[in-house]
């Protein structure tokens, strides 16, 4: 995978997670706050079994889907962003139907009529980004760099479910988990749907 892209603090290249060390993904999700304690589990379960599993649990479950270590593997999910040779970010994309939650979501499917089991729509459902490294560009970055590697695992069309605030407002719940809608939009995706005052369905049609 030999995407790169500039951004306004440097190049930004990509791996899929398989290809990096487990240190290297650790670090971005580092040891407290929503990625630590999730590793990626909300998305891939629902609410009772999401609550009742011990975080360990979520770190064991996210480290086996990844396959860290293992560039020979079979199956994967998620690219991490590479700065300077520093690791700086990691992005959630797989076939759509591996995120369960998602078939439930009704923002997802507002104004929807298709086969949400469909293994050919890949789905960007989730971001990480050090803190260090935030507002430099690098949500975009990993927008491209899945948008890749889903191509390249034979994707037929790439979704995200990002969230825009209003002009002055911040976010204060750790929302833009999904990404922000800028960089979809910079990355050529176009809207689908605007379910709700902040919440946009964006696309990027491949084949």
């Amino acid at each position: 995978m030999a995407t790169t892209v500039d951004t306004e603090a440097g190049a930004v290249s990509f791996r899929p997670g398989n290809d990096v060390p487990w240190a290297d993904l650790d670090l971005v999700f580092g040891e407290r706050g929503d990625p630590a304690s999730c590793h990626c589990q909300w998305l891939k379960t629902f609410d009772r079994t999401f609550t009742d599993m011990p975080r360990e649990e979520r770190t064991r479950r996210f480290r086996a889907e990844v396959g860290c270590d293992d560039p020979d593997a079979r199956e994967t999910t998620g690219v991490v962003a590479y700065r300077d040779g520093e690791p700086v970010g990691w992005v959630a994309v797989e076939s759509r139907p591996a995120f369960v939650r998602l078939r439930k979501t009704r923002v997802a499917w507002a104004g929807r009529d298709e086969d949400r089991t469909d293994e050919g729509v890949w789905a960007i459902p989730c971001f990480v980004v050090r803190k260090e490294y935030r507002r430099q560009g690098i949500s975009h970055a990993l927008v491209v760099g899945a948008v890749e590697h889903a191509r390249q695992h034979g994707a037929r069309a790439v979704e995200g479910y990002p969230m825009q605030f209003a002009a002055g407002k911040e976010d204060v719940w750790g929302e833009l988990f999904v990404g922000p809608r800028s960089a979809f939009v910079a990355a050529g995706f176009r809207q689908v749907t605007h379910p709700t005052v902040r919440r946009y369905v964006m696309r990027l049609e491949l084949r």
